[in-house]
């Protein structure tokens, strides 16, 4: 039996992995082993894909980064494309496969999508599918900035329409400022019908063990997800 959370945002850029980190700090202080996941890491940064190494970091217990991370691409751009340019194929099964040696040894797993909830991941599948066949309770992070109302809302539609679990949603501050950043809060405060689970304001130091308490922590056992059959 799996448990965890399954990370999206509202774009790319938005925080996912400063939130995945933060949410797996949290777990760790409820006592629980957790290990988190970047199925898929687009664009390696002075010889390190930093996202893979902060998840690995905010791991309690270790695990193979080929497990961590199955796929590592060079370019920072669309994953199906970055894996094109380097002749490879992003495949679901081959990322199930690593998660469930994960999920063997830690309480909960938390994953951390690739940029939006739609993003292709090869010719036919796309992050969404790859959500659906891990069967896990999604975590939405909102990036506050222009246009985030339309984009939050489209994608709980996106989640649920694949009858996925809204776990609940994060605002976090990206920017110095935002114009109008309480009633857009409050505008999805009204239209989310998810629960809320915490703001992060604009920080210069993004550490997530100071995201934690920040965070409403939810239960990763509420829920019982098992990853679902390939259609």
């Amino acid at each position: 039996m799996s448990h965890g959370f399954f990370i999206t945002g509202t774009d790319t850029g938005v925080g996912k992995t400063l939130v995945a980190c933060g949410l797996m700090h949290g777990l760790r202080r409820q006592g629980l082993s957790v290990l988190g996941m970047k199925p898929v890491a687009a664009g390696r940064e002075n010889g390190r894909w930093e996202d893979v190494d902060a998840m690995m970091a905010a791991a309690s217990v270790p695990a193979p980064r080929e497990w961590v991370c199955p796929c590592a691409l060079e370019e920072p751009i669309a994953p199906h494309i970055a894996a094109m340019h380097e002749g490879r194929h992003i495949g679901i099964d081959a990322i199930l496969a690593a998660y469930s040696h994960l999920a063997r040894f830690a309480d909960a797993v938390v994953v951390e999508g690739v940029g939006g909830f739609l993003v292709p991941l090869n010719e036919r599948e796309t992050a969404a599918d790859l959500a659906v066949r891990l069967a896990l309770p999604v975590i939405l992070v909102v990036g506050l900035r222009l246009g985030c109302l339309n984009h939050a809302l489209l994608t709980a539609d996106a989640v649920r329409s694949r009858r996925l679990r809204l776990a609940g949603w994060v605002a976090n501050q990206i920017a110095p400022s935002f114009d109008a950043q309480e009633e857009n809060i409050d505008a999805l405060l009204q239209r989310l019908d998810a629960p809320f689970l915490g703001r992060i304001p604009f920080l210069d130091a993004l550490r997530p063990e100071l995201i934690a308490p920040m965070l409403r922590i939810p239960d990763p056992f509420e829920w019982n997800p098992a990853p679902s059959a390939k259609p």
